[in-house]
This record gives structure tokens, C-alpha cells and sequence, in this order.
């Protein structure tokens, strides 16, 4: 009987495992996946030999079409569906180790060549990476749980459930009034807004902070300090020299964009070509300041044309980086080594910017001149007369000359001196009987000259000829002294046909010496003469454009293209190398990305309305996740300058691309919607403790079964001290200030530029106020993970240092924050230390001290208050304050030392 059930039990084992095959056999394996499983082997084992940047024997596996075609053998590595054939998987198997590929580097792993084998049998089919795909709609999970509140839970709930992960509890009010206030406004909620939310316990109490914060304008400069970063700001030039430049006016752009809630395809369009729109206003020409944040190097002896090229690349980079996520710059000197991106489509998608007009001058030009409200009447007055009395064609030209002094030719551009020089590469001086050329000038229709010169010499002559030093005298102008002065003159050309290189010679016999310069150029402009003469009110409104280019203006770097006259083409250069030159490229944008639209021009404005074109597969995915890293701390893909094969693969691919085709589509592009819906997520809104379970399976909270807890930035950390402490000042808006740095910070070569403190409030602005002068930005911004922003800063890489803790400690400012902290704590909190503790944690935590942080902090105050009572000169110097003045005692030095401990919490500096 046992022996009949032993052979009953092996004949159904027997069978269930032949149904087992059977079942296997009938249910086909699953094709191997390009992006998940080939790509990364590839990149990992064999780009860097067979890719954009070498390709050995022929041989690439960048693009499709170069994997699959002939090598130097003359035969294809890859045979698609006969991988047994293929020269790869013979190579990557093979057991010498001189013809074993990766050749002198760690063989493939079996399962890695399986993978490939497989691939290659299965037709080797190339696949795209997901973020070079357009953005669908996303199908929403549809979990039925109380936990979940919109469709940001719906996704995030189904990871957890993969992850065998369950999300936590929300968060208290008091805990999620900082939070929210932290993320959305870069600072603690005002009084008013905090005693609203927490006196509200209705179930609209959290929607209505949401919106509260969202409509303070203290929104817009929070995100403002972000954006700061990416169009790397700054208030001096860089390089050597690192003077000042005036472009305060964009960050102010910048803050009322993200106060209106402005679209954010519009807030690219304008920044990157607001200049070449309709009739732009000056708003739209300062947005385009974007990219005149470039460095330019000021040196002496430089060439201009390698710093105009190093910022016209460092646009193409930054446009990629900050827009598209896009490590763009690598295909510089050859094709990327890891994505489809061609070395030439560099130099094609270069040509966008190529033609603006910067030169890397002193002045900065093209700049847009503001004029005072007296001139601003006169500006108006005139563009009217012009408008009424000769054309609309005639107003809007003159309107845009007085505002931007373009199309001039700046006298940079003069070569061939003798006896003068290009003075510090940007004015062209001429010393007596010294001579220049300026070459390819269009003088067609052109019968005035006007141009922008100083001299200290009485009596110069300028002699122009055509075409050569003996060629045709075709003006003698006189100069006279303008005493260093510079002057802006018109006079009568003649007029000349066709393109031509003109020769200058200067001579004054007031010079004395051979060395003395006579004379500096800054620009040219060839044009015909000021229109309707004859016209009633004519002589006043030439008086008035004369008036008015002479005019002092605040001048704010802008972009500006070149006329047809002053085109540049683009080429690739060899090798990345600015000086050699090599085929001619004409704009265009990526094979792999979507095509430009139908009908737009190529030119920057053209570019900026194919990155806003919903097709594009970058840019809504790119602010999407950096907006969810500033939330979170990290994006749904982490690595936020590089979406690309290399960069780390997102987490919920599906979230991301819905909120993505939702910021697009639902919310029109609006960045208010977006993060509203964001924060009001059940995942925004978790408890942020955690348990050992999570620390092993999500160390950095990835999968978000919990709170995000991240160390506040620079900003925060500043901005909610000076808040918490009564000293932050309400003033919005204006030029960069010095709050108080320590001497010798600044040691600035080439000018006498100082670091001069500001006065009352303006030392208690917002950090983003504060000037930032890139060979030596603010110290404590930079020890808590700033930068110097030399260029684009796509991601704030999180520190841990002891520089951290000497500065929240010791920092002038931050002492004098506890200070002010520890004076707002006594004044509210009465005579008794513990209550006046108790108050202080409240106004910084939005809820009550624990008891055994009181005690500890009851016990700090007891301690220094009785060495204070020992030690005038130390009380005296914590206190700030003489013998006789109030406030100058032992009881208000301990709550100072207290406040700076409380300062100093973990909870205070963190987000919870």
C-alpha cells in the first residue's frame, strides 16, 4: 500500500511539473527591454570606446544607424536576429583575452551577455529614453483607501504597495503650518496668517493657508531665490577683474512673474526672446537680462570674440541645464557619449543665440536706458511727434534707438592699429597721426554718422577714408575736448554705395607726447538723418532726441539681435576649439527632440516657442521635478540638471508625467496650481518621523511612506531668523544690499570696489537682496551650500560641516538675531526666564516646549546667568549694550545665550 501511494505521489509531482513547462512554454518570456536592460550595460561597458567620443574600429552603439552599420571590417557588429553571427557576441564571449571585449576591462557578466544575446535575437530593436518621449496623459491608479486625497496619493499609494510600505499619519497643524510656510514663502508665516490657520479648525482651515501663502508676496521672492541659481545671477561680471553690473532690475522681474502667477511658457518665452516680440515693453526686454548673466572678462589684452563665444555657449548650456534637464554641454567637442545628441546640433541649436549683439564691452551693451519721469515725458512727447508727423515705422525705430542705442557698431570691432590701440579691449584710441580700420560697414542709404567718443584734447581732427589709408577722404570731423567727458555727436556723411572697410587717422597739435592718447571711440552708427525736417515742431524735436541720448539712464544688460547687416553665420567648431571653424551650420533644434513648429522664425524667438510646445518632452518634466525637489528634497528623478541615460531613473515615471501633462494642459502652465496640488497631497502632508523599517527599506525617503525632513537652505535659514527676531525688513523690490560681512573678504583687483555695509533695514533684508559679488559671495550663503554662480546651478548639493555649526553659533549675525530674539522673548513673556523660554519656542515652533527641552534649556539660562552676574565685560559684550543702558544686565545676556541655543536646534534647522 506505502509503495502504491509513493508511485500515486511521483506521477502527480510528475505531472504538475510538465504542466509547470507546458504553461512556461505557452506563455512567452517577456522581450528584452532597450531602456532598462541594454542601455545601461552599453553606457556601463562599452560607450565609452564605442560612442560619441571615440568609436574604435568603426564601431558606435550611440545611434541606431551607427550600431547597425558597417564597421572597418566592413561588416556590421550586429546582426539583427542572429545573434550567434553577430561580431558583438562573439567578441564579448570570446576567451582570449586580447580579443575579448570590453578590451583590457572586466568581461560582461553572463547575465549582462544573455540580455544582449536575447536583445540581438529578438531584432535588435533600438528603444527611446523615456524623457525624449512627448508627455501622454497617464492613466490614474483608483485605490479605495481614506488616506488617499487627489491623484499625487493615488500614485504615490500604489509604490507603497509595491514596496510592501504603508504611508504615515499627517502631520500636526503646527508642524505643517512651518512646513508649508517654509515651501511656499521661504520664511515663517506672518502673525496674522499663522493665528488664522491655527484658530481654524473647520476642514477648510489647511486649503485656505494653501491659498493664503500662495497670494503673500513674499511667494514670489521665495521663488525668486531659486531661479536666481538657474539664470545664474549675480551683481558683478566675474573673471579677474569681477566689476559691478547693474541688472538688479530682472530679479525684480522675476519676483512679480511668480506674484502673478505668470505662465510658466510665457515666463520662458520672455526670458529667452522677449525682445524679439511684438512691440515688447520694457519689462519684456528686461525678462531677456535672463541671459546677460553670462560673465564677461574685463582684463586687458583679452579677445573679445573668445568671451562673446565663451557667453553665447554658456546661453546654449544654460538653456539646456535649466530648462530641459539636459547635460547639453557635452556635445561640444563630440557627439554625447551617452545620448542622441550630434556634435553639429550643438553648433545648430548655438546659432539661435549667436546673432545678439553683446561684445563683451565695458558698458554692456545692448543695455535698455530708463529714462527719469521728466525725460520719460520728453521720450513720449517725441515718439508721438515722430509717430504724427512722419510714420509709425519712424516712431517705433527711434523708440527702440533711444531705449537701446542699437543697431550701433561698437569700436571694439576696429582692427589694424598703428600708433593706437583697442584701450583695455574696448575703446578704440588713437594717439597723434594714429590710424585703425572698421571693416565691412554697410553705407548704402547712409548719409549721417553718429558716434560716442571722449577726449581731453583741444583741436583733434578724424580723418575717414574708403577702402585704405590712400583711398578717398570721405569726412574730416573735428573733435573737441569734451574733458573725459563722453559725447555722443551726429554729422553729415557722404553717401556711398556698398560695403566698405573704412581707415580713421586722428591728429591734434596739442598732443605733446607720442604716447599721449588724443582720442577714444566707444561706438558708430551709420544711418540717414534725423526725419521731418520741415514738420511743424520739428527744432524742438530734434532738440529733445539730441536732449535725450545724451541723458543719464539707469541702463540694465538686455538681449538684442543683430540687423541683416551685422549677421554673423555659425559654425561648428573642430574639436570644440572657438578658432577653428568648420562647416556652416543654420538654426535648428535636435533630431531626437520634436521639430520646430510650422511657420516660426528661426531666431531665439522661434526656439522659445518650440520649448514651450507641449510636444516637447523636456521642459514641463524638468520644472515639474524641480518643484517637487524643493518640496521633498529630492525630484521624482533625483538627478534634476540630467533627465538623460545617465541620470538616476525617477521613482513614480508615471506621477511625474501626469503632473507634467496636467501643469501643460489642466493648469495651463500655472505654477500656483501645480504646487498647490502638490502640497495639498496626503503624501505632502505626512508625519515626518520615522522607524527603523523605514530607515532600511527608504533611507532618503524615496518611495515617501513618509515626511520629507531636509535641512533648510541659506535663504530660509537667514530669512526665518531675521523674522522670528523682529528685524527682517518689509521692503520689497531694488538694487542688491551689504549686510554686515567681516573685512577682508573682499580684496577686489583692477578697481577699488569695497564692501560698504548698508544702513537701518537694508542690513535685515531677505537673503536673495543680498549683493553677490561672484569671486567672493557672502560667506554664510556659501557655507550653507550656495554658490558663486558663475553658471547655471541646477541643484543645491547638501552639505554636513562643522562651518555650519561655527556659523549659526558664531556669525555676526547670527548673534545679533539671538539678540533681537532674546529682547522679543523678554518683552512678551513677562519677568519669569521659563516663560519668557516657553513664548520664544512658541513664536519659532508655532506650539508648545516639551518639558524636558525646557529643563534643558531652564538649566542653560541658570548657568550663564550666573557668570554673568561674575563677568561685566563679557555680559556687557553678549548684551551689546553700556553699564547704564536698559537691557544691559545678567538676566537679558543668559536669554541671549539661550535664544542662540534655540537658534541652533535641530528642529529649527530643519524642515519637519
Amino acid at each position: 500500500m506505502k509503495l502504491f501511494y509513493s508511485k500515486k505521489l511521483i506521477i502527480i509531482a510528475s505531472l504538475l511539473i510538465i504542466v509547470a513547462l507546458l504553461y512556461k512554454l505557452a506563455i512567452p518570456a517577456p522581450e528584452v527591454d532597450y531602456n532598462t536592460q541594454v542601455k545601461p550595460i552599453i553606457n556601463k561597458k562599452c560607450i565609452s570606446c564605442h560612442g560619441g567620443v571615440k568609436q574604435e574600429a568603426g564601431f558606435s552603439m550611440l545611434f541606431q544607424e551607427e550600431a547597425l552599420g558597417k564597421t572597418e571590417s566592413g561588416k556590421p557588429a550586429i546582426l539583427p536576429g542572429n545573434p550567434d553571427e553577430s561580431e558583438l557576441i562573439k567578441r564579448i564571449t570570446h576567451a582570449d583575452p586580447n580579443e575579448r571585449m570590453p578590451y583590457k576591462h572586466e568581461a560582461l557578466s553572463k547575465d549582462e551577455i544573455n540580455i544582449l544575446r536575447q536583445w540581438i535575437k529578438e531584432g535588435a530593436k533600438w528603444g527611446e529614453h523615456w524623457a525624449y518621449i512627448p508627455v501622454k496623459k497617464q492613466d490614474v491608479p483608483d485605490y479605495n483607501n481614506k488616506w488617499i486625497k487627489n491623484d499625487v496619493d493615488q500614485f504615490v499609494y500604489q509604490k507603497l504597495e509595491e514596496e510592501k510600505l504603508k504611508p504615515s499619519n499627517e502631520a500636526d497643524k503646527a508642524t505643517l503650518l512651518r512646513r508649508l510656510s517654509l515651501d511656499l514663502i521661504g520664511m515663517p508665516a506672518s502673525e496674522q496668517i499663522a493665528s488664522k490657520y491655527l484658530k481654524d479648525n473647520s476642514d477648510k482651515a489647511y486649503e485656505n493657508l494653501v491659498n493664503d501663502l500662495l497670494a503673500s508676496s513674499r511667494y514670489g521672492e521665495r521663488w525668486t531665490s531659486l531661479w536666481l541659481d538657474l539664470a545664474r545671477f549675480a551683481d558683478t561680471r566675474g573673471y579677474e577683474a569681477d566689476r559691478a553690473r547693474n541688472i538688479w532690475k530682472y530679479r525684480d522681474w522675476l519676483i512679480n512673474a511668480f506674484n502673478t502667477d505668470k505662465p510658466y511658457n510665457d515666463f520662458l518665452i520672455e526670458q529667452l526672446a522677449g525682445d524679439l516680440m511684438p512691440d515688447p515693453d520694457d519689462a519684456k526686454y528686461i525678462a531677456t537680462a535672463f541671459h546677460r548673466n553670462t560673465m564677461t572678462n574685463d582684463e586687458g589684452g583679452t579677445d573679445n570674440e573668445e568671451f562673446r563665444t565663451a557667453a553665447v555657449m554658456d546661453r546654449v548650456n544654460t538653456t539646456w541645464t535649466a530648462v530641459m534637464g539636459t547635460s547639453f554641454n557635452c556635445v561640444q567637442c563630440h557627439s554625447h557619449p551617452y545620448d542622441p545628441f550630434k556634435s553639429d546640433e550643438y553648433y545648430k541649436f548655438l546659432a539661435f543665440f549667436n546673432n545678439s549683439r553683446d561684445e563683451d564691452t565695458q558698458s554692456e551693451y545692448p543695455v535698455l536706458r530708463q529714462y527719469n519721469t521728466a525725460d520719460s515725458i520728453k521720450f513720449t512727447q517725441l515718439i508721438g511727434w515722430l509717430k504724427n508727423n512722419v510714420s509709425e515705422g519712424a516712431a517705433k525705430k527711434y523708440q527702440v534707438f533711444l531705449k537701446t542705442w542699437q543697431p550701433t557698431i561698437n569700436s571694439l570691432q576696429c582692427d589694424q592699429f598703428v600708433n593706437g590701440a583697442l584701450i583695455s579691449s574696448w575703446y578704440a584710441g588713437l594717439r597723434n597721426k594714429g590710424t585703425c580700420r572698421l571693416k565691412n560697414v554697410v553705407l548704402e542709404n547712409k548719409n549721417q554718422l553718429m558716434f560716442r567718443y571722449n577726449s581731453k584734447i583741444e583741436a583733434g581732427k578724424w580723418f575717414i577714408y574708403l577702402d585704405s589709408l590712400n583711398g578717398q577722404l570721405l569726412k574730416t570731423i573735428p573733435l573737441s575736448n569734451t574733458n573725459g567727458e563722453w559725447k555722443v555727436v551726429s554729422t553729415a556723411f557722404p553717401n556711398v554705395k556698398g560695403k566698405h572697410n573704412l581707415y580713421f587717422k586722428y591728429y591734434s597739435p596739442a598732443l605733446k607726447t607720442a604716447d599721449e592718447t588724443g582720442v577714444q571711440f566707444e561706438w558708430f552708427q551709420f544711418d540717414q538723418t534725423f526725419p521731418g525736417k520741415g514738420k511743424p515742431g520739428y527744432d524742438i524735436a530734434y532738440k529733445d532726441f539730441n536732449y535725450l541720448m545724451q541723458a543719464k539712464v539707469d541702463a540694465t544688460p538686455i538681449m538684442f539681435e543683430n540687423n541683416k547687416e551685422q549677421y554673423r553665420a555659425t559654425h561648428v567648431f573642430v574639436r570644440g576649439n572657438w578658432m577653428v571653424k568648420g562647416k556652416a551650420v543654420q538654426a535648428d533644434v535636435p533630431d531626437i527632440m520634436n521639430p520646430l513648429p510650422p511657420n516660426v522664425p528661426r531666431n531665439r524667438l522661434g526656439m522659445a516657442l518650440w520649448l514651450t510646445d507641449k510636444k516637447n518632452p523636456l521642459v514641463a518634466r524638468t520644472m515639474v521635478n524641480r518643484l517637487w525637489e524643493q518640496l521633498f528634497g529630492y525630484g521624482l528623478a533625483e538627478t534634476l540638471e540630467d533627465l538623460g541615460t545617465q541620470g538616476i531613473s525617477p521613482t513614480h515615471k508615471e506621477l511625474l508625467d501626469h503632473l507634467s501633462w496636467k501643469f501643460m494642459n489642466e493648469y495651463n502652465w500655472s505654477i500656483k496650481r501645480l504646487l498647490k496640488d502638490i502640497v495639498s497631497s496626503a503624501t505632502y502632508r505626512q508625519d515626518s518621523k520615522v522607524n527603523e523599517e523605514l530607515i532600511k527599506k527608504d533611507p532618503n525617503n524615496k518611495f515617501y511612506a513618509r515626511g520629507s525632513r531636509i535641512r533648510l537652505s541659506a535663504e530660509q535659514l537667514r530669512d526665518q531668523g531675521l523674522e522670528v527676531s523682529n528685524l527682517l525688513s518689509e521692503k520689497m523690490y531694488g538694487k542688491s544690499v551689504m549686510p554686515f560681512q567681516p573685512a577682508g573678504i573682499w580684496r577686489s583687483p583692477y578697481n577699488g570696489d569695497v564692501w560698504k555695509m548698508s544702513e537701518k533695514e537694508d542690513q535685515f533684508r531677505r537673503a536673495l537682496y543680498t549683493y553677490l559679488k561672484r569671486t567672493a559671495p557672502y560667506p554664510s550663503m556659501m557655507t550653507f551650500d550656495g554658490g558663486a554662480r558663475e553658471v547655471c546651478i541646477p541643484r543645491r548639493i547638501r552639505t554636513n560641516t562643522p562651518l555650519q555649526a561655527l556659523t549659526s553659533l558664531n556669525d555676526s549675525t547670527s548673534h545679533v538675531i539671538a539678540r533681537n530674539l532674546a529682547f522679543r522673548m523678554q518683552k512678551i513673556g513677562g519677568n519669569e526666564a521659563g516663560k519668557q523660554i516657553q513664548k520664544g519656542y512658541e513664536m519659532m515652533m508655532y506650539k508648545p516646549i516639551s518639558p524636558i527641552r525646557q529643563k534643558a534649556l531652564v538649566d542653560l539660562y541658570t548657568t550663564a546667568l550666573n557668570k554673568f552676574k561674575k563677568d561685566k565685560r563679557a555680559r556687557q559684550a553678549i548684551v551689546g549694550l553700556k553699564e547704564l543702558e536698559k537691557g544691559s544686565n545678567a538676566e537679558t545676556a543668559a536669554m541671549v545665550i539661550v535664544a542662540g541655543a534655540m537658534l541652533n536646534m535641530d528642529e529649527w534647522l530643519n524642515k519637519n
